[in-house]
Protein backbone atom coordinates (compact mmCIF):
# COMPACT_ATOMS: atom_id res chain seq x y z
CA UNK A 1 0.00 0.00 0.00
CA UNK A 2 3.05 2.38 0.50
CA UNK A 3 4.30 1.94 -2.90
CA UNK A 4 0.97 3.64 -3.84
CA UNK A 5 0.75 6.53 -1.58
CA UNK A 6 3.44 8.48 -3.77
CA UNK A 7 1.44 8.25 -6.84
CA UNK A 8 -2.18 8.98 -5.59
CA UNK A 9 -0.73 12.18 -3.44
CA UNK A 10 1.49 13.26 -7.37
CA UNK A 11 -1.53 13.09 -9.21
CA UNK A 12 -4.05 14.57 -6.76
CA UNK A 13 -1.05 17.80 -6.70
CA UNK A 14 -0.63 17.91 -10.18
CA UNK A 15 -4.51 16.85 -11.67
CA UNK A 16 -6.68 18.24 -8.93
CA UNK A 17 -5.30 21.90 -8.09
CA UNK A 18 -7.02 24.74 -6.93
CA UNK A 19 -10.17 23.11 -5.97
CA UNK A 20 -13.09 25.36 -7.04
CA UNK A 21 -16.43 24.75 -5.49
CA UNK A 22 -18.11 22.03 -7.98
CA UNK A 23 -21.02 23.16 -10.11
CA UNK A 24 -23.81 21.12 -11.67
CA UNK A 25 -23.36 18.18 -13.56
CA UNK A 26 -25.20 15.74 -15.52
CA UNK A 27 -27.28 13.64 -13.50
CA UNK A 28 -26.97 10.15 -13.22
CA UNK A 29 -29.11 7.19 -14.02
CA UNK A 30 -31.17 5.28 -10.79
CA UNK A 31 -29.99 1.53 -10.49
CA UNK A 32 -33.03 -0.67 -11.13
CA UNK A 33 -36.28 -0.89 -13.40
CA UNK A 34 -37.98 2.25 -12.68
CA UNK A 35 -37.12 6.18 -13.35
CA UNK A 36 -36.31 5.94 -17.03
CA UNK A 37 -37.65 8.89 -18.36
CA UNK A 38 -34.66 10.58 -19.30
CA UNK A 39 -32.51 11.17 -22.62
CA UNK A 40 -32.52 7.39 -23.77
CA UNK A 41 -28.81 7.54 -24.01
CA UNK A 42 -28.21 8.56 -20.67
CA UNK A 43 -30.07 6.04 -19.43
CA UNK A 44 -29.69 3.02 -21.82
CA UNK A 45 -32.98 2.57 -23.05
CA UNK A 46 -35.38 3.39 -25.83
CA UNK A 47 -39.13 3.69 -25.41
CA UNK A 48 -41.18 1.82 -28.22
CA UNK A 49 -44.80 1.70 -27.03
CA UNK A 50 -44.85 -0.68 -23.49
CA UNK A 51 -41.45 -1.81 -23.89
CA UNK A 52 -38.00 -0.24 -23.19
CA UNK A 53 -35.51 -1.65 -25.60
CA UNK A 54 -32.03 -1.89 -23.82
CA UNK A 55 -29.43 -0.55 -25.95
CA UNK A 56 -26.96 -2.24 -24.41
CA UNK A 57 -28.06 -5.34 -25.85
CA UNK A 58 -28.00 -4.28 -29.53
CA UNK A 59 -24.41 -4.50 -30.98
CA UNK A 60 -21.33 -5.83 -29.45
CA UNK A 61 -17.94 -6.90 -30.70
CA UNK A 62 -15.56 -8.89 -29.58
CA UNK A 63 -12.23 -11.13 -30.11
CA UNK A 64 -14.73 -14.32 -28.69
CA UNK A 65 -17.95 -13.71 -30.28
CA UNK A 66 -17.07 -11.81 -33.53
CA UNK A 67 -19.63 -9.88 -34.34
CA UNK A 68 -22.49 -10.10 -31.52
CA UNK A 69 -26.28 -8.66 -32.91
CA UNK A 70 -28.97 -8.79 -30.05
CA UNK A 71 -32.59 -7.45 -28.98
CA UNK A 72 -33.46 -6.86 -25.29
CA UNK A 73 -35.31 -4.65 -23.04
CA UNK A 74 -38.31 -4.83 -20.10
CA UNK A 75 -41.57 -3.73 -20.22
CA UNK A 76 -42.87 -0.30 -18.54
CA UNK A 77 -45.89 1.07 -16.43
CA UNK A 78 -47.91 1.26 -19.71
CA UNK A 79 -48.12 -2.64 -19.93
CA UNK A 80 -48.39 -3.27 -15.91
CA UNK A 81 -47.39 -0.54 -12.93
CA UNK A 82 -45.92 -3.19 -10.52
CA UNK A 83 -44.54 -5.56 -12.82
CA UNK A 84 -42.23 -6.05 -15.71
CA UNK A 85 -40.88 -8.70 -18.22
CA UNK A 86 -37.76 -8.58 -19.56
CA UNK A 87 -35.05 -10.44 -21.59
CA UNK A 88 -32.49 -10.26 -24.03
CA UNK A 89 -31.80 -12.85 -27.11
CA UNK A 90 -28.33 -12.38 -28.80
CA UNK A 91 -26.14 -14.07 -31.62
CA UNK A 92 -22.43 -14.30 -31.89
CA UNK A 93 -21.59 -15.23 -35.67
CA UNK A 94 -17.95 -16.19 -34.98
CA UNK A 95 -18.47 -18.82 -31.59
CA UNK A 96 -22.14 -19.39 -33.57
CA UNK A 97 -23.59 -19.12 -30.31
CA UNK A 98 -27.08 -18.34 -28.74
CA UNK A 99 -26.97 -16.24 -25.77
CA UNK A 100 -30.31 -14.96 -23.42
CA UNK A 101 -31.54 -14.02 -20.29
CA UNK A 102 -35.36 -13.35 -19.32
CA UNK A 103 -36.93 -12.79 -15.87
CA UNK A 104 -39.79 -11.18 -14.21
CA UNK A 105 -39.90 -8.12 -11.46
CA UNK A 106 -42.43 -6.89 -9.11
CA UNK A 107 -42.96 -3.74 -7.35
CA UNK A 108 -42.80 -4.67 -3.18
CA UNK A 109 -42.55 -0.70 -2.28
CA UNK A 110 -43.43 2.25 -4.30
CA UNK A 111 -41.85 5.21 -2.07
CA UNK A 112 -38.53 3.17 -1.59
CA UNK A 113 -38.50 1.97 -5.03
CA UNK A 114 -38.32 -1.65 -4.15
CA UNK A 115 -38.34 -4.27 -6.76
CA UNK A 116 -38.49 -8.09 -6.55
CA UNK A 117 -36.44 -10.44 -9.14
CA UNK A 118 -36.07 -13.69 -10.95
CA UNK A 119 -33.65 -14.02 -13.35
CA UNK A 120 -32.17 -16.54 -15.96
CA UNK A 121 -29.25 -16.24 -18.03
CA UNK A 122 -27.01 -18.18 -20.54
CA UNK A 123 -24.17 -16.28 -21.69
CA UNK A 124 -20.55 -15.80 -21.51
CA UNK A 125 -18.54 -12.83 -19.56
CA UNK A 126 -14.98 -11.75 -19.51
CA UNK A 127 -12.52 -13.62 -17.27
CA UNK A 128 -11.54 -11.32 -13.54
CA UNK A 129 -14.19 -9.31 -13.80
CA UNK A 130 -15.84 -7.61 -10.84
CA UNK A 131 -19.40 -5.62 -11.19
CA UNK A 132 -20.56 -3.18 -8.53
CA UNK A 133 -24.41 -4.76 -8.73
CA UNK A 134 -25.78 -1.12 -7.90
CA UNK A 135 -23.58 0.55 -10.79
CA UNK A 136 -24.85 -1.36 -13.67
CA UNK A 137 -25.68 2.27 -15.78
CA UNK A 138 -24.07 4.65 -13.69
CA UNK A 139 -20.68 5.13 -15.60
CA UNK A 140 -21.61 4.33 -19.46
CA UNK A 141 -23.98 2.31 -21.51
CA UNK A 142 -21.25 1.83 -24.07
CA UNK A 143 -18.04 0.56 -23.02
CA UNK A 144 -15.66 0.47 -25.88
CA UNK A 145 -12.45 -1.92 -24.14
CA UNK A 146 -15.88 -4.85 -25.08
CA UNK A 147 -14.01 -4.80 -28.77
CA UNK A 148 -10.53 -6.02 -27.63
CA UNK A 149 -11.14 -8.61 -24.70
CA UNK A 150 -9.71 -12.20 -25.64
CA UNK A 151 -10.51 -14.43 -22.54
CA UNK A 152 -14.17 -15.57 -21.50
CA UNK A 153 -16.45 -17.73 -19.96
CA UNK A 154 -19.48 -19.79 -20.26
CA UNK A 155 -21.80 -19.37 -17.18
CA UNK A 156 -25.65 -20.49 -16.84
CA UNK A 157 -27.04 -18.88 -13.89
CA UNK A 158 -30.36 -18.23 -11.97
CA UNK A 159 -30.45 -15.84 -9.39
CA UNK A 160 -32.88 -13.77 -7.41
CA UNK A 161 -32.83 -10.09 -5.91
CA UNK A 162 -34.31 -6.67 -3.89
CA UNK A 163 -32.97 -3.64 -5.74
CA UNK A 164 -34.41 -0.55 -3.29
CA UNK A 165 -33.71 3.60 -3.06
CA UNK A 166 -33.28 3.03 0.97
CA UNK A 167 -33.00 6.98 0.86
CA UNK A 168 -32.49 9.94 -2.03
CA UNK A 169 -28.77 8.99 -1.44
CA UNK A 170 -28.32 5.34 -0.76
CA UNK A 171 -28.97 2.52 -3.57
CA UNK A 172 -28.42 -0.71 -2.65
CA UNK A 173 -29.47 -4.24 -3.64
CA UNK A 174 -29.31 -8.05 -2.43
CA UNK A 175 -28.82 -11.03 -5.10
CA UNK A 176 -28.74 -14.81 -4.38
CA UNK A 177 -27.37 -16.69 -7.39
CA UNK A 178 -26.45 -20.15 -8.61
CA UNK A 179 -24.19 -20.95 -11.49
CA UNK A 180 -22.74 -23.27 -13.78
CA UNK A 181 -19.32 -22.45 -15.34
CA UNK A 182 -17.99 -23.90 -17.93
CA UNK A 183 -14.30 -22.64 -19.09
CA UNK A 184 -13.38 -21.55 -22.77
CA UNK A 185 -9.81 -21.19 -21.71
CA UNK A 186 -7.84 -24.36 -20.99
CA UNK A 187 -7.95 -23.52 -17.30
CA UNK A 188 -8.10 -25.62 -14.27
CA UNK A 189 -8.38 -24.76 -10.77
CA UNK A 190 -6.25 -26.79 -8.24
CA UNK A 191 -8.65 -27.21 -4.94
CA UNK A 192 -7.20 -29.67 -2.28
CA UNK A 193 -5.54 -31.59 -4.97
CA UNK A 194 -8.62 -31.97 -7.64
CA UNK A 195 -8.26 -29.93 -10.79
CA UNK A 196 -11.69 -28.06 -11.75
CA UNK A 197 -12.16 -26.94 -15.42
CA UNK A 198 -16.15 -26.69 -14.51
CA UNK A 199 -17.49 -26.21 -11.52
CA UNK A 200 -20.74 -24.54 -9.48
CA UNK A 201 -21.25 -21.60 -7.60
CA UNK A 202 -23.59 -20.38 -4.29
CA UNK A 203 -23.10 -16.76 -4.02
CA UNK A 204 -25.18 -14.25 -1.81
CA UNK A 205 -24.59 -10.26 -2.35
CA UNK A 206 -24.97 -7.19 -1.20
CA UNK A 207 -23.82 -4.30 -3.00
CA UNK A 208 -24.44 -0.32 -1.60
CA UNK A 209 -23.70 2.88 -3.90
CA UNK A 210 -23.86 6.02 -1.44
CA UNK A 211 -24.11 9.51 -3.19
CA UNK A 212 -23.94 12.00 -0.24
CA UNK A 213 -24.15 14.83 -1.99
CA UNK A 214 -27.30 14.38 -4.17
CA UNK A 215 -29.69 16.87 -4.13
CA UNK A 216 -33.84 16.48 -5.36
CA UNK A 217 -36.79 18.60 -5.83
CA UNK A 218 -39.91 17.59 -5.75
CA UNK A 219 -42.86 17.44 -8.44
CA UNK A 220 -46.05 16.18 -9.37
CA UNK A 221 -44.55 13.20 -11.24
CA UNK A 222 -42.48 12.28 -7.38
CA UNK A 223 -38.80 12.83 -6.86
CA UNK A 224 -36.39 14.08 -9.43
CA UNK A 225 -32.60 14.40 -8.87
CA UNK A 226 -31.68 17.95 -10.36
CA UNK A 227 -27.71 17.74 -8.83
CA UNK A 228 -26.33 14.67 -8.65
CA UNK A 229 -22.84 15.50 -7.09
CA UNK A 230 -19.65 13.79 -5.95
CA UNK A 231 -17.90 11.83 -4.24
CA UNK A 232 -19.57 8.21 -4.94
CA UNK A 233 -19.19 5.76 -2.71
CA UNK A 234 -19.79 1.61 -4.17
CA UNK A 235 -19.35 -0.90 -1.74
CA UNK A 236 -20.26 -4.49 -2.10
CA UNK A 237 -19.68 -8.11 -0.57
CA UNK A 238 -20.06 -11.73 -2.15
CA UNK A 239 -19.96 -14.52 0.02
CA UNK A 240 -19.83 -17.86 -2.02
CA UNK A 241 -21.03 -20.84 -0.05
CA UNK A 242 -19.69 -24.91 -0.87
CA UNK A 243 -22.65 -27.69 -0.66
CA UNK A 244 -25.30 -25.24 -2.03
CA UNK A 245 -26.87 -27.08 -4.48
CA UNK A 246 -23.56 -28.88 -5.09
CA UNK A 247 -22.14 -25.94 -5.54
CA UNK A 248 -18.15 -26.69 -5.10
CA UNK A 249 -15.95 -23.56 -2.97
CA UNK A 250 -16.36 -21.18 0.01
CA UNK A 251 -14.64 -17.78 -0.32
CA UNK A 252 -15.33 -14.22 0.52
CA UNK A 253 -15.21 -10.98 -2.09
CA UNK A 254 -14.83 -7.17 -1.45
CA UNK A 255 -15.04 -4.42 -3.12
CA UNK A 256 -14.59 -0.69 -2.33
CA UNK A 257 -14.84 1.90 -4.92
CA UNK A 258 -14.37 6.00 -4.25
CA UNK A 259 -15.44 8.49 -7.78
CA UNK A 260 -14.76 11.93 -6.54
CA UNK A 261 -15.74 14.53 -9.71
CA UNK A 262 -14.72 18.30 -9.06
CA UNK A 263 -16.23 20.40 -12.01
CA UNK A 264 -14.67 24.31 -11.95
CA UNK A 265 -16.30 27.21 -12.82
CA UNK A 266 -13.60 27.58 -15.83
CA UNK A 267 -14.87 24.81 -17.50
CA UNK A 268 -11.92 22.66 -16.56
CA UNK A 269 -12.50 19.48 -14.93
CA UNK A 270 -10.81 16.52 -12.60
CA UNK A 271 -12.18 12.87 -11.63
CA UNK A 272 -10.86 10.47 -9.17
CA UNK A 273 -11.46 6.84 -9.13
CA UNK A 274 -10.18 5.14 -6.09
CA UNK A 275 -10.67 1.22 -6.16
CA UNK A 276 -9.61 -1.69 -4.13
CA UNK A 277 -10.69 -5.57 -4.44
CA UNK A 278 -10.29 -8.44 -1.98
CA UNK A 279 -10.76 -12.20 -2.48
CA UNK A 280 -10.40 -15.02 0.27
CA UNK A 281 -10.93 -18.25 0.37
CA UNK A 282 -11.08 -20.56 -3.03
CA UNK A 283 -11.76 -18.78 -5.39
CA UNK A 284 -11.10 -19.99 -9.21
CA UNK A 285 -9.45 -16.98 -11.67
CA UNK A 286 -12.47 -16.21 -13.43
CA UNK A 287 -14.16 -14.58 -9.91
CA UNK A 288 -10.46 -13.26 -9.38
CA UNK A 289 -9.80 -9.45 -10.43
CA UNK A 290 -7.55 -7.94 -13.30
CA UNK A 291 -7.15 -4.33 -13.76
CA UNK A 292 -9.27 -3.86 -16.70
CA UNK A 293 -6.46 -4.22 -19.81
CA UNK A 294 -6.94 -2.78 -22.79
CA UNK A 295 -3.97 -3.60 -24.70
CA UNK A 296 -4.38 -6.15 -27.94
CA UNK A 297 -1.76 -8.50 -27.58
CA UNK A 298 0.34 -7.85 -31.26
CA UNK A 299 3.45 -6.76 -32.06
CA UNK A 300 3.43 -3.22 -33.32
CA UNK A 301 1.95 0.00 -32.17
CA UNK A 302 -0.18 0.67 -35.07
CA UNK A 303 -0.98 -3.40 -35.47
CA UNK A 304 -2.92 -2.63 -31.70
CA UNK A 305 -4.57 0.64 -32.83
CA UNK A 306 -8.06 -0.08 -31.68
CA UNK A 307 -10.98 1.74 -29.17
CA UNK A 308 -10.00 3.16 -25.84
CA UNK A 309 -11.83 2.30 -23.03
CA UNK A 310 -13.51 4.31 -20.37
CA UNK A 311 -11.70 3.45 -17.21
CA UNK A 312 -9.20 0.91 -18.97
CA UNK A 313 -5.23 0.66 -18.44
CA UNK A 314 -4.73 1.17 -22.06
CA UNK A 315 -0.80 -0.51 -22.42
CA UNK A 316 -1.85 -3.30 -19.59
CA UNK A 317 -1.89 -6.43 -22.34
CA UNK A 318 -5.12 -8.79 -21.62
CA UNK A 319 -4.44 -11.70 -19.25
CA UNK A 320 -1.09 -10.11 -17.83
CA UNK A 321 -2.25 -9.86 -14.80
CA UNK A 322 -4.64 -11.21 -12.33
CA UNK A 323 -4.68 -10.82 -8.43
CA UNK A 324 -6.60 -11.69 -5.64
CA UNK A 325 -6.08 -8.14 -3.93
CA UNK A 326 -5.87 -4.98 -5.75
CA UNK A 327 -6.18 -1.87 -5.27
CA UNK A 328 -6.00 0.76 -8.49
CA UNK A 329 -5.83 4.66 -8.99
CA UNK A 330 -7.34 6.76 -11.86
CA UNK A 331 -6.80 10.47 -12.70
CA UNK A 332 -8.20 12.11 -15.49
CA UNK A 333 -7.99 16.38 -15.67
CA UNK A 334 -10.02 17.48 -18.64
CA UNK A 335 -8.99 21.38 -19.79
CA UNK A 336 -11.57 23.63 -21.27
CA UNK A 337 -12.51 22.81 -24.40
CA UNK A 338 -10.68 24.58 -27.29
CA UNK A 339 -13.40 27.01 -29.34
CA UNK A 340 -11.78 26.57 -32.80
CA UNK A 341 -15.18 26.97 -34.26
CA UNK A 342 -18.42 27.88 -33.33
CA UNK A 343 -19.17 23.28 -33.53
CA UNK A 344 -15.83 22.52 -33.37
CA UNK A 345 -14.52 22.30 -29.46
CA UNK A 346 -12.27 19.33 -28.93
CA UNK A 347 -10.93 18.65 -25.63
CA UNK A 348 -7.75 17.88 -24.01
CA UNK A 349 -7.40 15.65 -20.96
CA UNK A 350 -4.86 14.55 -19.08
CA UNK A 351 -4.52 11.40 -17.57
CA UNK A 352 -2.40 9.09 -14.68
CA UNK A 353 -3.04 5.26 -14.10
CA UNK A 354 -2.05 3.01 -11.13
CA UNK A 355 -2.27 -0.29 -9.90
CA UNK A 356 -0.69 -2.37 -7.16
CA UNK A 357 -2.37 -6.14 -6.22
CA UNK A 358 -0.62 -9.78 -5.44
CA UNK A 359 -2.35 -13.35 -5.45
CA UNK A 360 -1.81 -15.89 -2.68
CA UNK A 361 -1.65 -19.37 -3.88
CA UNK A 362 -0.73 -18.65 -7.34
CA UNK A 363 0.25 -22.33 -8.06
CA UNK A 364 -3.84 -23.21 -7.73
CA UNK A 365 -4.39 -21.91 -11.50
CA UNK A 366 -3.08 -23.67 -13.88
CA UNK A 367 -3.34 -23.68 -17.83
CA UNK A 368 -3.24 -19.61 -17.90
CA UNK A 369 -0.21 -17.82 -17.54
CA UNK A 370 -0.05 -14.57 -15.70
CA UNK A 371 1.93 -11.90 -13.66
CA UNK A 372 1.03 -10.46 -10.36
CA UNK A 373 0.99 -6.78 -9.77
CA UNK A 374 3.21 -6.77 -6.43
CA UNK A 375 4.76 -3.87 -7.75
CA UNK A 376 3.17 -0.87 -8.77
CA UNK A 377 2.47 -0.76 -12.48
CA UNK A 378 2.07 3.01 -13.80
CA UNK A 379 0.90 4.33 -17.46
CA UNK A 380 0.40 8.23 -17.94
CA UNK A 381 -0.80 9.78 -21.56
CA UNK A 382 -4.10 12.20 -23.17
CA UNK A 383 -6.48 12.14 -24.73
CA UNK A 384 -7.91 14.32 -27.33
CA UNK A 385 -11.79 14.15 -27.13
CA UNK A 386 -14.56 14.84 -29.51
CA UNK A 387 -12.56 15.55 -32.68
CA UNK A 388 -15.16 14.92 -35.00
CA UNK A 389 -18.65 13.02 -34.33
CA UNK A 390 -18.03 11.51 -30.65
CA UNK A 391 -14.51 10.66 -31.98
CA UNK A 392 -11.07 11.30 -31.03
CA UNK A 393 -7.46 9.86 -30.44
CA UNK A 394 -5.42 8.91 -27.27
CA UNK A 395 -2.15 7.80 -26.45
CA UNK A 396 -0.27 6.59 -23.27
CA UNK A 397 2.88 5.27 -21.86
CA UNK A 398 3.63 2.73 -19.69
CA UNK A 399 6.98 3.19 -16.93
CA UNK A 400 8.14 2.45 -13.79
CA UNK A 401 9.12 -1.64 -12.79
CA UNK A 402 6.71 -3.16 -15.49
CA UNK A 403 8.28 -1.09 -18.24
CA UNK A 404 9.41 -3.46 -20.89
CA UNK A 405 12.60 -3.61 -22.87
CA UNK A 406 11.40 -2.67 -26.57
CA UNK A 407 10.03 0.73 -26.43
CA UNK A 408 7.20 0.43 -28.70
CA UNK A 409 5.83 -2.29 -26.57
CA UNK A 410 4.90 -0.19 -23.75
CA UNK A 411 3.23 2.63 -26.25
CA UNK A 412 -0.70 2.67 -26.74
CA UNK A 413 -2.18 4.39 -29.59
CA UNK A 414 -6.30 4.61 -29.98
CA UNK A 415 -9.18 5.99 -30.89
CA UNK A 416 -11.55 6.98 -28.32
CA UNK A 417 -15.63 7.29 -28.67
CA UNK A 418 -17.59 9.32 -26.44
CA UNK A 419 -21.49 9.33 -26.70
CA UNK A 420 -22.69 13.47 -25.94
CA UNK A 421 -25.86 12.76 -23.97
Amino acid sequence: MRKLLFPVFFSIAIFAFAQEPAIKTDKDTIAGVEDKKDHPLSSGYYPVGFFDIDLKTLIKLNNYEGLRLGIGGLTNDKLFKNYKLGGYYAYGFKDKTSKYGVGVSARVNKEKKAWVSVYYADDVKEIGTFDYLTDARVYSIFEPRLVNITQFYKYRKWFTSIASELSPKILAEVRLELSNVENIENYYYINDGVPYRDYQLAEATVSVRISPKTNFFTNEDGTKEYFDGFPKISAQITQGVKGVVESDFNYTKFGLKLDYYIKRTDLSSTNILLEGSLATGDVPLTHLFHSYPNQPTKDEVLQRFSVAGVQSFETMYFGEFFSDRLTTLQVKHSLRRFKLTEKWKPELVLITRHALGDMSNRDQHFGIPFDTLDQLYNETGFEINKILFGFGLSAAYRYGYYNLPKFSDNISFKFTFYLKV
